[in-house]
């Protein structure tokens, strides 16, 4: 890890700050927040470092959703899913021992950026959840899918978005079962991060004062998920985070 707590700026607290309380929000149901902490991160440390910085936030973050969400969980399509998944992770991994830490800043922009570009045609083309309804791989493809995105750059949610959707998940249930899927994921990533030196004792204890900014964002998100429109917040974070991927891929 190439960055210590005593030497992080003062706009490096804030980003991270700022990118606990959009993981907060993330888990508490205003997914589009996701894409805009991965990139906050970018902004504290390096970009591939950033990924093992913000894992163990995520799992925090996991717990907090399972505990309120704890008796809404399909573990059948959990089942259904977690072989492919499983692959992608391995796929992930060796993706990411791969790629040079000078050029992963781009690489991990054009994920996000195509990731964001994935939910937003799914918005504004219905027929692109009938086709993937009706596909026979839905299952396999959506594991996949979600399991080198989250390995690679933590941005595995679109995937699952499409499949949960695609199966026609009540918001209860979607919000459960997301948060057991990629509790299980991230705990599974924990080891592949640790052989890639992605997690290190600066990173956790950094994690660690972050861990308020999380429980906030999670408060927030569920005072405000019935008060105001997920879909404009959600579309604001898209914005932010479509801002913040093409200024990684400009460099």
């Amino acid at each position: 890890m190439t960055f210590s707590l005593p030497d992080l700026p003062e706009a490096a607290w804030c980003a991270a700050g700022a990118a606990g309380l959009c993981i907060g929000l993330t888990k508490a149901g205003f997914s589009g927040f996701s894409l805009l902490a991965i990139l906050l991160m970018t902004r504290v440390c390096p970009a591939k470092e950033s990924t093992g910085a913000i894992l163990p936030m995520l799992i925090m973050a996991d717990l907090m959703a399972i505990g309120l969400y704890r008796n809404h969980v399909d573990w059948r399509e959990l089942r259904r899913l977690f072989p492919s998944t499983a692959l992608g992770l391995l796929v992930g991994w060796i993706l990411l021992d791969r790629i040079p830490g000078a050029s992963f800043g781009r690489v991990l922009g054009w994920m996000i950026l195509a990731m964001m570009l994935l939910l937003i045609w799914q918005r504004l083309d219905k027929r692109v959840l009938r086709a993937i309804v009706e596909h026979p791989r839905l299952g396999t493809c959506s594991g996949f899918a979600a399991g080198v995105t989250t390995m690679v750059a933590n941005a595995g949610g679109p995937a699952m978005t499409f499949h949960l959707l695609a199966r026609k998940f009540d918001k209860m249930a979607f919000v459960g079962t997301s948060a057991w899927f990629f509790f299980l994921v991230n705990l599974s990533k924990v080891p592949l991060s640790l052989n890639l030196g992605l997690i290190t004792p600066s990173s956790l204890r950094l994690d660690l004062l972050l861990l308020p900014a999380i429980a906030l964002g999670m408060i927030a998100g569920r005072f405000l998920l019935g008060r105001v429109s997920q879909s404009l917040f959600e579309k604001l974070a898209l914005v932010m985070a479509l801002a913040a991927s093409l200024r990684l891929i400009l460099g």
